[in-house]
């Protein structure tokens, strides 16, 4: 009678070389890097470019990191907004807050701008940079808002562009976060780098960015959305060394630029 060969109570090596318990495990998702695995499996599910779903896996992100994200220019009026917004162009917003500390209470309104010593103003916004510009754009815009528009800050795109120093981003911010008109998306620096980075645009050239965002984002959320992004920009994806580590928008995001 044959004899019948004991089984080993050893388990054979999976594939590879590996035991087959940590096979099992990992096969189970176990460890960080499965962990990173599933996370960019269900980012690549969703695709890529500015598909619905996509686009709204985006907004839910931002929505849990900056539910409450608003304008951080320091204001008390659609005009002290207005000039904060042309101060803030080519400077950093914490350091318009400090000039406009002092500068408002001095300028109260768009009457005392408008007709102000304009050597002694430069002066007083020079931190800001490029401050002989914005001295002209300041007292011009304060002028017409004065002249034709009886010292009140228009509520329209077309009113807006009309006065010196105001293109599509400064009267959008002023419509948005000013009046709570949602005329188009804020296209500042940090919103033309996430969009393309998030893959929401391929253009460069921010009239033809705001207008693919306006496409894609529903315009009850356009104001919040461009303060969102602005956060994110300012807080995790910087310009030159995004903190990709901290970011919740990472499994949707396919830049070149990520780091590690």
């Amino acid at each position: 009678m044959a004899k019948t060969k004991k089984k080993s109570g050893k388990k054979k090596p999976a594939a590879g070389g590996k035991p087959a318990g940590r096979a099992a495990k990992a096969a189970r998702g176990g460890g960080a890097a499965a962990s990173g695995e599933r996370k960019s499996a269900r980012g690549l599910a969703l695709g890529r470019g500015a598909n619905a779903a996509r686009v709204g896996a985006i907004l839910q992100g931002l929505d849990e990191a900056y539910p409450e994200a608003s304008c951080e220019l320091i204001h008390e009026s659609p005009f002290e907004l207005l000039i904060s917004t042309i101060l803030s162009a080519q400077c950093t917003d914490a350091v318009v807050n400090i000039v406009t500390k002092e500068l408002f209470p001095k300028y109260p309104d768009a009457q005392a701008l408008a007709y102000a010593d304009a050597r002694a103003l430069e002066q007083e916004i020079r931190p800001t940079g490029f401050f002989r510009n914005k001295t002209k754009s300041i007292m011009g815009a304060s002028k017409k808002i004065v002249e034709e528009f009886g010292g009140t800050v228009p509520q329209t795109m077309e009113a807006l562009l009309t006065l010196p120093g105001v293109a599509r981003k400064t009267a959008n911010v002023v419509l948005g976060s000013g009046f709570g008109i949602a005329s188009g998306v804020v296209v500042d620096t940090h919103v033309q780098r996430l969009s393309g980075r998030l893959d929401l645009t391929k253009n460069t050239d921010p009239k033809k960015i705001e207008q693919d965002l306006m496409r894609i984002i529903p315009r009850e959320r356009w104001i919040l959305f461009s303060h969102q992004l602005i956060w994110h920009g300012r807080r995790v994806c910087n310009a030159r060394k995004p903190k990709c580590v901290e970011c919740n928008l990472e499994r949707l995001c396919y830049s070149k630029d990520k780091t590690n």
